[in-house]
């Protein structure tokens, strides 16, 4: 619909309220109201509304014309959305566990930022600062504002004696007796010495002596579950 001011000779103009539809493949006009005796500031009012304008909500209001709110900041919100409501359908909050936790909405966030944004716990505590926000992933998954790196790890901590009954969980899902599984073992190597996960052993790289850790994946073909484990045991140096 829009208001359409047609002159009317030595009168006031006509002020109508009309809309325009397709008949027969030809656009014609159809009157919906007279707005003649209307004040002024009430049509502009509703011009406006039409327009997808801003309005103060009162057409009566001489301030109709001003803004009712300004926008100071807009998050992305689509893809946070579409992660998490993907989860919840696949059951992963229960999945970590029964009871709604800081812990686990931390351990919520660290997953859906891998598939939104890849990167390191500092990385994603800076994200999800109250001034460095990049989606609205800290508010939908109910962090605190004060979030860093600590929480995360605290997170993963709290998350590690759930592995093996989470791991089992996964498994009567997905797996059924003769399903193939594919098996691999691979190690990271440190250039730092602090590490404790990280000791002395051969490196298939050739990079000696070597900080190592060596890690055990299982998945099923298409991926549909991904198990990994961290080897203590480090294969000596051949030096």
């Amino acid at each position: 619909m829009f208001i359409e001011r047609i002159p009317n000779r030595n009168s006031p103009p006509c002020i109508l309220l009309r809309e325009t539809f397709r008949r027969e493949g030809k656009v014609r006009h159809r009157t919906i109201a007279n707005l003649s005796k209307w004040p002024p500031h009430v049509v502009e009012g509703l011009r406006r509304l039409f327009k997808a304008g801003s309005s103060s909500g009162n057409l009566g209001d001489s301030q109709a014309c001003a803004p009712a709110f300004r926008i100071t900041r807009s998050r992305p919100h689509g893809h946070v959305e579409a992660v998490l409501s993907t989860m919840r359908r696949l059951g992963i909050p229960n999945l970590l566990g029964s009871k709604p936790s800081a812990e686990r909405n931390a351990c919520m966030a660290l997953i859906a930022a891998r598939i939104l944004s890849p990167g390191s716990k500092l990385a994603l505590s800076r994200c999800l600062g109250p001034e460095t926000l990049t989606s609205t992933l800290a508010q939908e998954c109910a962090l605190p504002e004060d979030v860093d790196e600590n929480h995360f790890y605290a997170a993963m901590d709290w998350l590690l004696p759930r592995q093996a009954r989470i791991e089992k969980a996964l498994s009567r899902r997905h797996l059924h007796e003769g399903a193939l599984v594919l098996y691999d073992l691979t190690s990271s190597y440190f250039e730092g010495a602090t590490c404790a996960l990280a000791k002395l052993g051969h490196n298939r790289d050739g990079k000696t002596p070597a900080r190592q850790s060596r890690h055990r994946t299982q998945t099923r073909p298409r991926h549909q579950q991904t198990i990994l484990h961290l080897l203590s045991q480090i294969p000596p140096c051949s030096q």
